[in-house]
């Protein structure tokens, strides 16, 4: 049985650093990751400082379901619950022309990543906020993405304004997300 308290603990601490531009790291559906809330540009400038990554690079943005997904796309395609469906392992979809997002979360034709969570842990945080938030791998850039929570570099750990609790016990190694683009016509390009 699950125990609930630290769970709800860490959610309601993860919230509060995030309403206080703060960023977090957490668990994912797929590895650790580095966050804050998606509209928070003071907050995503300071995951860029931790990481030092390029800011041509943009990051994964997590949501809950379709219904919040189609609020940040200007042009949506037909039929995308099912497209989204078809993927049964963690996957992060490139979309493009995207709306009321920062311009520091935007790629090339104003292209968004974003991953449908099914982790009941970044749920809650996003329900709790009301809002996307920002997921980037819990690394420097150009360096291997940590497995487990074990893995993470210390300088990371405390660059972080609060760190997260739950499941950090985990020994399993987790792979990312693979990541594809949807095309105007429905199509999928596999990225990774």
């Amino acid at each position: 049985m699950i125990n609930e308290k630290p769970f709800e603990i860490d959610v309601q601490n993860c919230v509060k650093t995030m309403l206080q531009d703060g960023v977090i790291l957490y668990p994912t559906d797929t590895i650790w990751g580095l966050g804050c809330t998606a509209d928070n540009e003071k907050a995503i400038e300071k995951i860029y400082q931790i990481k030092k990554r390029d800011k041509v690079k943009s990051f994964v943005i997590l949501m809950t379901d379709v219904k919040q997904l189609l609020k940040y796309l200007a042009n949506p395609v037909l039929g995308l619950e099912e497209i989204i469906q078809q993927f049964s392992e963690p996957t992060t979809i490139i979309y493009e022309n995207a709306i009321l997002l920062p311009d520091i979360l935007m790629g090339e034709n104003n292209s968004i990543a974003v991953r449908i969570t099914k982790d009941s842990f970044c749920r809650s945080l996003i329900k709790r906020i009301k809002k996307p938030i920002v997921s980037t791998s819990a690394n420097f850039s150009g360096e291997p993405s940590a497995t487990c929570f074990q893995n993470i570099h210390s300088d990371i750990l405390s660059a972080a304004d609060y760190v997260v609790h739950w499941r950090q016990n985990e020994t399993q190694a987790r792979l990312a997300s693979s990541i594809v683009k949807l095309n105007h016509d429905g199509s999928i390009q596999k990225i990774r």
